[in-house]
């Protein structure tokens, strides 16, 4: 019987690994490109604007959202996204953090 272990991790490297997780597609990164430059929320034109079925574009924008790196409201029949930008900011930090941290860790190693 397998056993998750996520429970062994702080509650920071859990968020930093779904944040991870949740941009480790090309299509939500082009996603968030198309949301970042428009600057606004974003409704239907995104299915227009990527290569993607209206069903593959809906899935990535759900793991985005439930990621928290984008906002969603529904109006009627269509759903409108714009960034979150204060989660990025977050994770931005938080990934600084990580990668100094570990710099400095590195700069004594052996390799």
């Amino acid at each position: 019987m397998a056993f998750h272990k996520k429970e062994e991790f702080t509650q920071k490297e859990q968020d930093l690994a779904n944040f991870a997780k949740a941009m480790s597609h090309p299509a939500r990164i082009a996603i968030l490109k198309v949301l970042a430059q428009r600057n606004e929320c974003i409704c239907g034109e995104l299915v227009d604007m990527l290569p993607l079925a209206q069903s593959t574009v809906s899935q990535h924008l759900k793991e985005l959202k439930n990621a928290g790196l984008i906002n969603g409201e529904t109006d009627g029949p269509r759903s409108c996204y714009c960034i979150n930008w204060k989660a990025f900011e977050k994770f931005n930090n938080e990934f600084n953090l990580l990668f100094s941290n570990l710099k400095i860790k590195n700069e004594k190693a052996c390799c």
